[in-house]
């Protein structure tokens, strides 16, 4: 037997032990009709708001959505995947879960897209509900992961940062190669397949969370668009912002930047902390919350915490 079938058979070996599907050959890049079909594809956003209920399971099952122009809601009803798609490449934002990854995939192929035209993974922060499926994303796209420096370890090994303020909360998640993840600097834009993204520091829910801003034009239609981290005060019971005060003035100065942002359509890894259900049934997903008071509602509950550790 040649040494090339040799490689073949082991290669086919190593994906049954892992129980994935090696990624296919790369297929033809997204066509401008292809980008035109997704929008027929993708339901209307009302039926979304229809079938998904405020602060919903994490892996229940949505169909995607058109946002505005290019930009895609692909994940499920309780946590956000933003799919943007170009003639070049497409970018995903966030993964979901590792079951909420196979609606994701499910989705991108619903509007009509390959995932084998992934070209990278954006992460918002690194816990297993919104990247516990980066794993799966990559085995099944080869796209790359691009994350924050502090989140790049914990992507890595799958296991949490000690600092993080739920360290120990969450399962670990299966660790992704570090030749498939990238660590992006805060404030330096990045271009992928012609598509521009702007990550932004926004710590505080965890070290290494980033908040993700584009444009998307629908012609001559063009939004800025805000992937805003979720920014929420949670911790574990014994956990006190006030005992770690440089990593609460970055909560804060994250929380500052996020208030500045130009921003004209407000979207969060919960789709509820921006209340893009009532945002959908009003058929205005840019009305309602955006950066700034999303920032302000953050910071006030950063505020009430203090003050209940204050009170203990």
């Amino acid at each position: 037997m040649s040494a090339k079938a040799l490689a073949a058979l082991a290669a086919l070996g190593s994906a049954l032990l892992t129980g994935c599907v090696a990624p296919q050959p790369p297929v033809p890049t997204a066509s401008a009709a292809t980008l035109a079909a997704a929008r027929t594809n993708a339901l209307p956003a009302a039926d979304w708001a229809a079938s998904c209920e405020d602060w919903d399971e994490w892996d229940k099952r949505a169909q995607p959505f058109r946002i505005h122009g290019n930009t895609y809601h692909v994940g499920t009803c309780g946590i956000s995947a933003i799919l943007v798609a170009g003639e070049d490449g497409h970018v995903l934002i966030d993964s979901g879960t590792r079951d909420g990854a196979r609606v994701v995939l499910s989705n991108i192929r619903t509007l009509g897209f390959q995932p084998q035209n992934l070209r990278a993974v954006l992460t918002s922060h690194e816990h297993f509900d919104h990247v516990g499926g980066l794993w799966w994303i990559n085995q099944n796209s080869g796209a790359r992961v691009l994350t924050s420096p502090p989140a790049l370890p914990v992507i890595e090994t799958g296991i949490a940062a000690v600092d993080d303020p739920q360290f120990g909360m969450h399962p670990a998640m299966r660790p992704l190669a570090g030749s498939q993840v990238s660590a992006v600097t805060p404030g330096e834009p990045v271009t992928i397949a012609g598509l521009t993204f702007t990550p932004i520091a926004t710590p505080g829910h965890t070290p290494g969370a980033l908040t993700w801003q584009w444009e998307s034009c629908d012609a001559a239609d063009c939004r800025t668009v805000v992937y805003a981290d979720s920014l929420s005060a949670v911790a574990r019971d014994d956990y006190r912002f006030t005992d770690h005060p440089e990593y609460l003035q970055s909560y804060r100065d994250g929380i500052t930047r996020l208030a500045q942002l130009d921003c004209d359509i407000l979207l969060t890894p919960h789709p509820s902390a921006s209340n893009m259900r009532d945002k959908l049934v009003a058929g205005d997903i840019g009305g309602g919350m955006d950066c700034a008071a999303y920032a302000a509602d953050r910071l006030m509950r950063l505020e009430q915490r203090l003050e209940l550790e204050a009170a203990q």
